[in-house]
């Protein structure tokens, strides 16, 4: 059944690792990108893979449901996981790596794929033959028409925001210093620490501070990446116990009020995002606020913060366990349409329906992914979960039955076990 047509559209992270996968398995994959026909506001490049709100994979360590779900979806064969290894930046435990490299890379790989062809169109409903629905957060009003059409069930979403870069030789290194939270490595973040005045100072003027228009119906957020305004909205220490928390950051036996830190963004070094500055700020006022942090009152943006919607479907009302739609077998959808969030879960999911769609062409038995897996877990939380209050979710051992009681190590051990046999089933 190799010379059946199967169709991906989009090439963000879902996708790419879908049409990679497929390809490698000796399919022909027609992949459809509407960049750069297209410019949805958020995106800076028609690079596939490009990531937009920040360049963290998260956790690298294993007892970290995230960095468990890499190791499981880098055995299962990610190219996600591949470009991270050629792109990676330091940031302590976690996994961060610069964006150009990372997603030319993956461009790269898919356009010298000989089985995949590439087809710039905004695609506006379902093609013949097989299709799997990548098209990400920012699905278009068309596509999201026919889905909620075919599904008979309204499409959701809520607001999620992308935090401001700035240029490193801009940095006041005289107010500033280098360092990981607790010393964990030779120090990854650079870090502005306020005194209380100045710390009071900041926030007042950004709970007051102008904030880009939104409408009315898309003023709704994802609690885990609120815009940094809207959090210090919830009370003056609210920050301090978040994204400025001051704790294992002290320094030369100094204590701050509060620290914001800056993560390296690039493979150079010259470029530095905010950590946790997700904002919905005029861009005006993101210079304005931003620069009353210590270190940063000369700060040249090279990038400011975005705002954009997140559309998702309502997963356990519509789609199968095997990722496609209820109402049609031949539409899977995959990324964070399907309701999953974050980087790693998107192309884990996306991964994970080539799989399957693999196994469905060979006339091999559907064996879900076991549930004792991060990726198994979580596709079996979004197809079975929630029916009444379905809300994305990202990878953590709550949806993993009885991890959070369980010694990690013995969690750990048992995923790549499973990881290992679900390997060799699809591959016998």
């Amino acid at each position: 059944m190799k010379d059946i047509t199967i169709n991906i559209i989009g090439a963000g992270l879902a996708g790419s690792e879908a049409a990679n996968y497929l390809a490698n398995k000796g399919y022909k994959v027609n992949l459809y990108e509407n960049r750069p026909l297209v410019d949805d506001k958020a995106h800076h490049t028609d690079l596939f893979g490009e990531l937009v709100c920040s360049n963290s994979l998260k956790s690298k360590k294993l007892d970290n449901a995230c960095g468990l779900l890499k190791e499981e979806i880098k055995r299962l064969g990610s190219l996600i996981m591949e470009a991270s290894e050629i792109s990676e930046v330091p940031s302590g435990d976690a996994l961060a790596v610069d964006r150009e490299v990372f997603a030319k890379y993956i461009t790269k790989k898919i356009k010298e794929n000989h089985n995949i062809t590439v087809i710039n169109e905004d695609v506006k409903t379902f093609k013949g033959g097989i299709n799997i629905v990548a098209t990400g957060p920012l699905t278009s009003k068309d596509m999201l028409d026919e889905l909620s059409k075919l599904s008979n069930e309204k499409i959701y979403g809520f607001f999620d925001a992308s935090a401001p870069i700035i240029y490193k030789d801009s940095i006041n290194f005289d107010k500033v210093f280098i360092k990981s939270r607790y010393d964990q490595d030779e120090g990854s973040y650079i870090n502005c620490g306020f005194e209380k005045e100045e710390y009071l100072t900041f926030y007042n003027e950004l709970i007051n501070a102008k904030k880009a228009l939104l409408h009315d119906f898309d003023t709704e957020y994802f609690e885990g990446c609120l815009p940094v305004e809207v959090l210090a909205s919830r009370g003056v220490d609210t920050l301090r116990f978040g994204p400025l928390k001051p704790v294992g950051l002290e320094n030369s036996g100094h204590e701050y009020y509060a620290v914001a830190q800056l993560r390296q963004d690039d493979l150079i070094g010259e470029f530095y995002n905010l950590v946790g500055f997700q904002t919905n700020l005029t861009f005006k006022e993101q210079e304005r606020v931003f620069k009353l942090i210590p270190g940063l009152e000369d700060a040249k943006f090279a990038r400011f913060g975005l705002m954009h919607r997140n559309s998702y479907i309502y997963a356990p009302k519509i789609l199968n366990e095997d990722l496609t739609l209820k109402s049609n077998k031949d539409i899977y959808i995959a990324g964070q349409l399907s309701g999953v969030e974050g980087y790693v879960e998107s192309a884990a999911s996306g991964l994970l329906a080539a799989i399957y769609l693999d196994l469905r062409l060979k006339n091999k038995e559907f064996k879900p992914l076991s549930y004792n897996t991060v990726l198994g877990a979580l596709i079996r939380y979004i197809t079975h979960t929630g029916i009444n209050n379905f809300q994305p979710m990202n990878a953590n051992f709550g949806i993993i039955y009885k991890a959070n009681k369980t010694d990690k190590k013995i969690v750990i051990e048992k995923s790549l076990k499973e990881i290992e046999k679900f390997i060799e089933y699809i591959n016998s």
